[in-house]
């Protein structure tokens, strides 16, 4: 009876051992939504600095498009604006997340300064969080500046979550950092041709 009675008690501390194990291996969902891709209410710290790679720079660049046209590079995370004489002014972007890319041909149809932002019914459905409406200011996830993209619910805009320059994260929409949306939105004119590849060219 004491051999049972103690094989009894081991298992029962081995059931607790495992039950113990995956509560805590377990995603926390209050701290982790599922679909985590927009903070509203953050206001972005301006000051953060971008790695080398995603900071707006002059890069030599080849191709067939007129100078003003942008062109985004979705698996590099960059965005050109075509300049004269072979040259393109480069931003980093964050891109959509997997699931959520997409390539195309539009133009900007419209854009706005410290947008108001209205999430989509599907993205309502994944983040019920949100709100349904959002005045525009410094913690709007569309940040300074917001471009639209042909008649979709696609954009190219600002952010306030710098950190997330160089990550696909989003559902779709371009995302630069709000220095650099400013600067482009000051560059292009509604009516600029937009090409999106998604990945790289062969």
């Amino acid at each position: 009876m004491k051999v049972i009675r103690s094989i009894g008690l081991a298992l029962s501390w081995a059931v607790l051992a495992c039950a113990a194990l995956m509560l805590s291996h377990a995603p926390s969902f209050a701290q982790a939504p599922q679909d985590p891709g927009d903070q509203p209410g953050i206001e972005a710290d301006e000051s953060y600095e971008l790695p080398p790679e995603y900071q707006k720079q002059m890069v030599f660049y080849r191709t067939a498009e007129a100078p003003g046209t942008i062109i985004v590079e979705t698996s590099e995370r960059h965005l050109y604006l075509v300049q004269p004489g072979g040259r393109a002014l480069r931003y980093g972007i964050g891109v959509g997340r997997d699931g959520f890319q997409w390539q195309g041909l539009l133009s900007i149809v419209k854009k706005a300064e410290w947008p108001d932002w209205t999430p989509p019914p599907e993205m309502i459905v994944r983040q019920p969080y949100l709100p349904r409406f959002m005045a525009g200011g410094p913690g709007n996830p569309l940040g300074a500046r917001a471009m639209y993209l042909g008649g979709t619910v696609y954009r190219i805009h600002g952010t306030n979550q710098p950190q997330t320059i160089g990550t696909a994260i989003s559902s779709g929409c371009f995302r630069l950092v709000n220095n650099d949306v400013m600067d482009l939105y000051d560059r292009v004119p509604v009516g600029t041709k937009v090409i999106v590849h998604q990945k790289p060219a062969i």
